[in-house]
């Protein structure tokens, strides 16, 4: 059955904050008192927010979540920029009927932050953030949630991401799902999770979907 319907991960899928993301990290950490590597702060890349520091302190979660998310928005202009051929794939899809959404463990303020900034909101026809579900990826329900919205038929959808939570959340939903080879924790990372394709570039999805 032909793909319909594309939904994708934003962070590290559709744009690019990877390194907006580790200097969040390293001003909060340093906020805090706590040392982490580079390579350690990447793996905190994918889960939500709040999740990451309750297994860090979670006496202190919450105030760490406000010290990462000020720094995040004060700083957010000078590192953001869309992934390259991200917005004329999208144009290309959205041209040939494709209905597209996004689904993020971002809060909303960030999520609209980040696409007006790389002026990609226009594309959507769905966004659902942290604040319009229960249970974040990888549970299914953003996933559901984003399919309601578009009247979308999970044979004919496929999920898009960089990390293993949105390769989960996709199975978890009875998607098909694609994993993209410029994730920050590498595409061999994410083959572990048999995505049922790997996007060498956005592009990639033209091919896959025959537009």
């Amino acid at each position: 059955m032909s793909i319909r319907t594309i939904l994708f991960d934003l962070d590290g899928t559709l744009i690019d904050t990877n390194e907006l993301i580790i200097a969040s990290f390293f001003h909060t950490f340093g906020q805090y008192k706590y040392q982490f590597t580079r390579e350690e702060i990447i793996e905190f890349n994918g889960p939500p927010l709040l999740d990451t520091f309750k297994a860090i302190d979670a006496k202190k979660a919450e105030r760490m979540v406000q010290t990462y998310r000020t720094h995040n928005m004060k700083e957010h202009d000078n590192y953001v920029k869309a992934f390259p051929f991200v917005e004329e794939t999208l144009e290309q899809l959205k041209q040939n009927g494709m209905k597209l959404g996004v689904v993020t463990t971002k809060m909303r303020q960030g999520v609209k932050k980040g696409l007006a900034t790389t002026d990609l909101e226009p594309y959507f026809d769905t966004v659902i953030t942290l604040d319009d579900v229960k249970h974040p990826k990888p549970h299914a329900e953003p996933v559901m949630k984003a399919m309601d919205k578009l009247a979308a038929d999970a044979a004919t959808t496929l999920m898009v991401g960089d990390n293993s939570h949105d390769l989960e959340a996709g199975k978890n939903a009875g998607v098909q799902t694609a994993g993209v080879a410029w994730s920050f924790k590498g595409k061999e990372r994410l083959m572990q999770y048999k995505p049922t394709y790997m996007l060498e570039d956005m592009r990639d999805l033209l091919t896959i979907t025959g537009v």
